[in-house]
């Protein structure tokens, strides 16, 4: 019997027997799509923070409070912010090779265009050199100037989702924005940043920090960004920032981070995530191998008389193997490319909400371990198959 032979009463096996070779695939098709999906989503956000980075530039730092890991924070956990004004008058004065270093400070309040609010919103105070040292581009009208914010002016600069939710991308410059019940003028309108993590990073208002220090109370500083003149001098910058801090602050107090090493912390996290996720989504892979595997041997003791009779006629042991393995495989690899099928469509609606990219490698390895399942799982019922000896076969009832 010649190998197009056995394909083909491999497949009208499974034909005749429709629904269940379906219900046997869906093991192998809701694994493979999961894993696909998920690995999906960790690429697309690892591609899209690394974008973002790379729009700030590779010669930024930041400085954050606490040390990461371990110490600096107080009872439960809660960071201890020590960082202040004075520290970035220091940091000017005493570190060479800066391009700019820039205070924030975050509060999330409402704010209010005439009868319209909106919530959540993220007001950044800052200097005048913010936009410079992370590279924010304005789309229409500017950036406060340094006299602006020296004088602490309410002036503001508007995200893209404030300008879609409150003016409905009307001309906004020269509008009154209304901040916990003070008014700032809009001055300038950010270009789209997007969202991460499920935070707009649209939803946000800037203003002097002199500013939002006057009208909320506040002191501390959330964040400091510094520019290195040259990408070569970043490792350098960063050491000398750590000594000008250390002189008032202990080690616990603070973080100073290059933009390559927060890209390779986020990076490391996500990779471990998304391949945690993808080993339980595989489970699912396992499950379906082993009803492969199960339904397999029911439809070996169902077709006893058949093998007996494909025998006494002149099949071979490896006649019936082959056939069996092969029904095995077909419905293993039918059953991947179907899960990849549901895996693109759904990678391509999701990618219009958040980040989600199919990586080839992860179609590669879930469509081949399928494929794998299907011979492991296949082969004990194929030999048990093969191994029945034609008059016992034809006997049994």
């Amino acid at each position: 019997m010649d190998l197009i032979e056995i394909i083909t009463l491999a497949f009208e096996s499974l034909r005749v027997n429709k629904l269940r070779s379906a219900l046997t695939a869906l093991g192998i098709i809701i694994g493979v799509a999961s894993v696909i999906l998920l690995v999906s989503l960790g690429a697309g956000l690892r591609s899209y923070i690394t974008s973002q980075f790379e729009q700030l530039g590779s010669n930024l730092l930041f400085v954050v409070p606490g040390r990461l890991g371990a110490g600096g924070r107080g009872p439960g956990g809660q960071v201890i912010n020590k960082l202040n004004p004075k520290h970035i008058t220091k940091i000017e004065k005493q570190v060479e090779n800066l391009d700019g270093v820039v205070p924030t400070i975050q509060q999330f309040t409402s704010v209010k265009y005439q009868n319209k609010v909106q919530k959540d919103v993220t007001i950044i105070g800052t200097s005048h050199e913010f936009g410079e040292v992370t590279n924010l581009t304005i789309t229409r009208g500017q950036f406060f100037n340094k006299s602006q914010n020296d004088t602490g002016r309410r002036v503001a600069v508007i995200g893209q989702t404030i300008v879609k939710d409150l003016f409905e991308e009307k001309n906004s410059i020269g509008e009154i924005l209304m901040i916990k019940g003070q008014k700032y003028q809009i001055i300038g309108i950010a270009k789209e940043r997007g969202t991460t993590f499920g935070f707009d990073q649209d939803n946000t208002v800037i203003v002097p920090i002199l500013a939002l220090q006057r009208q909320f109370g506040v002191t501390q500083i959330n964040n400091i960004y510094a520019k290195a003149s040259d990408q070569a001098d970043v490792e350098k910058v960063a050491e000398n920032i750590k000594k000008v801090l250390l002189e008032d602050l202990t080690e616990d107090d603070f973080s100073v981070l290059t933009a390559q090493q927060t890209l390779e912390t986020i990076q490391g996290i996500l990779r471990v995530i998304s391949t945690a996720l993808a080993g339980i989504a595989a489970i699912s892979l396992l499950v379906g191998g082993i009803g492969i595997s199960n339904i397999m041997l029911v439809t070996v003791t169902e077709r006893t008389r058949e093998i007996g009779l494909r025998k006494a006629v002149g099949a071979t042991p490896r006649d019936i193997l082959l056939q069996f393995l092969t029904e095995a495989i077909t419905l293993s690899v039918a059953g991947g490319l179907i899960g990849l099928s549901i895996a693109s469509i759904a990678t391509i609606i999701i990618s219009r909400f958040i980040p989600a990219l199919i990586t080839p490698w992860s179609v590669i390895i879930a469509f081949g371990f399928s494929a794998v399942v299907g011979i492991v799982f296949g082969v004990a019922p194929a030999i048990r198959a093969s191994r029945l000896e034609p008059i016992v076969a034809l006997r049994h009832e």
